[in-house]
């Protein structure tokens, strides 16, 4: 995990027992002052990225509701709010529950809750958000899971809203498509504690078929699969008030379908070394990557370089990261060095880095890797030439349960 220093006015215990305490930036300094490894954000990359988002949800006539289990961070999530987002998705209760302390009002735990202790949580962050004026939403996709979050919801005034998760292509939770989706929205539909949202309709598979043709083939079945859901629905005499879903792999096809209302995608803010695998589709916008680990060279020799960023400063569950150069020229291979280290190849007898040089790391998969750390360290007007504007608390590190 990064030892950033939190925002100003937060104090470690070693500081108030007399130890220093580290600090990777403060506000104002120079890119180049950073101290590695930092989980760096590129803001003017971020808002490009934000700005376009924001116009593919109006051109197509969605909303946009983006995965903050992502970002973690309640200043990025109201901040993708003022921009047009509808609120913030989210996977886990304790997720939901540091955004709203933050002061996010409009959640939905797109994932089954199904633990009482967890279901007690979710009852009282429900009460407390639309005390506020607030609101939580959240999925199922099981009779026992509905029954178990109406009895935890008794005596509520207000009811939630609950989505019925239908498996379209994941493999992970969601019901078959069929019927068992309308008897669940029943099931809801007679809580009165609860009310029936819509669809959970959610490929992430789909998100990292490297062709736009792969992708599309995916979507098009997905798509044949909520149609036919929504006419099961219809012969049933119920009407579904919204179908959610989407990544930023696939989301071009969810907003161009006329099914969907909603779209999830999350990774278009930071982006990752993954999704830099995909083709690009014309249909949607190309976004930036954003997001990057700052590291430097700490050892070399003539046939490698090793900087100070391993697995600890960024997740490999998706592949290693990729070396992103600002200056220009090509990039340097990283390969696996480790816990605290890398280790940098220079291919076609190109120069090795120096010591002491920054080396700008592209992670494999942002959300894993935002996760292990406690501050992103915002900078604007680049990467060589910028300045640290602002420290961001990831406010839902950790936040497992």
């Amino acid at each position: 995990m990064s030892a950033a220093r939190p925002p100003e006015g937060a104090r470690t215990a070693g500081e108030a027992e007399g130890f220093p305490m580290y600090a990777a930036a403060r506000t104002g300094d120079a890119v180049a002052d950073i101290d590695t490894p930092a989980l760096v954000l590129d803001l003017d990359a971020m808002e490009r990225n934000i700005a376009r988002m924001a116009a593919f949800a109006r051109q197509h006539g969605v909303r946009w509701r983006p995965h903050a289990k992502m970002h973690k961070c309640a200043v990025l999530a109201l901040r993708l709010v003022a921009a047009g987002a509808v609120g913030a998705c989210v996977q886990k209760t304790a997720e939901a529950e540091a955004l709203a302390a933050a002061g996010v009002q409009d959640l939905y735990i797109s994932n089954e809750v199904v633990a009482p202790a967890k279901l007690a949580r979710v009852a009282l962050l429900a009460r407390s958000l639309q005390q506020r004026g607030g609101r939580l939403a959240i999925a199922v996709d099981s009779p026992e899971g509905v029954d178990r979050l109406a009895a935890a919801l008794a005596g509520a005034q207000d009811a939630i809203d609950v989505f019925v998760e239908i498996d379209v292509g994941q493999g992970r939770c969601g019901l078959p498509p069929g019927p068992e989706a309308v008897q669940l929205a029943r099931r809801i539909g007679a809580a009165p504690q609860l009310r029936f949202a819509g669809l959970q309709a959610y490929h992430g598979k789909a998100q990292h078929l490297r062709s736009a043709e792969d992708r599309r083939a995916a979507m098009a079945a997905v798509l044949l699969l909520v149609r036919d859901q929504l006419d099961a629905f219809a012969e049933a005499g119920l009407a579904v008030p919204l179908v959610t879903g989407a990544g930023t792999g696939s989301m071009a096809h969810e907003a161009g379908s006329g099914i969907y209302g909603e779209l999830q995608a999350g990774s278009f803010l930071f982006m990752d070394a993954d999704y830099a695998g995909n083709d690009t589709d014309p249909a949607q916008p190309v976004f930036e990557h954003a997001l990057f680990v700052k590291s430097q060279v700490i050892s070399r020799n003539a046939r490698h370089a090793v900087c100070d960023a391993g697995h600890k400063s960024h997740a490999i569950d998706s592949g290693l990261p990729l070396v992103h150069r600002p200056e220009g020229g090509a990039p340097w291979r990283y390969a696996n060095g480790g816990d605290e280290h890398g280790v940098l190849h220079a291919d076609d007898g190109q120069p090795l880095p120096a010591l002491g040089q920054a080396v700008w790391l592209i992670p494999g998969h942002c959300d894993p890797t935002v996760n292990l750390h406690d501050t992103l360290v915002g900078v604007r007007g680049g990467l060589l030439q910028g300045r640290v504007e602002e420290l961001l608390r990831v406010d839902a590190r950790g936040a497992l349960a």
